[in-house]
């Protein structure tokens, strides 16, 4: 498998747009479909945001802010930032790590590629 940060052969502007745009909707939706390796390179910075809105802080809430897109959430239309904090954290409080689990698929009907289910545990 292909090193989770140099995929695609693309410059680093893109990888980190599909990253920002994957991890907004795995925090609105709570559950995404994407191709394993995506899956594996998303879950590196989904925990690190979560562990980021564990500790409420001004400082912390930028940081996630800076990453994180405008999406809004479906069920209250509040954005995916103030979901982070108010819901998304708030339940992994006694946790330490392993916020987010990768169910492999079968591979991907016309490029045969890896399939996988990412969601919050």
């Amino acid at each position: 498998m292909a090193n989770p940060t140099q995929i695609y052969s693309r410059d680093v502007k893109w990888r980190k747009g599909v990253m920002r745009t994957l991890v907004s909707e795995l925090f609105a939706n709570g559950r995404i479909t994407t191709t394993l390796t995506r899956a594996k390179e998303l879950r590196r910075h989904a925990e690190k945001l979560i562990t980021k809105a564990k500790n409420p802080t001004l400082a912390n809430r930028r940081i996630c802010a800076s990453f994180l897109r405008p999406t809004l959430v479906e069920e209250g239309k509040k954005d995916v930032l103030k979901h982070l904090f108010d819901t998304i954290a708030p339940s992994y409080a006694k946790r330490n790590g392993g916020y987010t689990r990768i169910y492999k698929l079968v591979n991907r009907q016309g490029d045969n590629a890896p399939m996988a289910i990412i969601e919050l545990v």
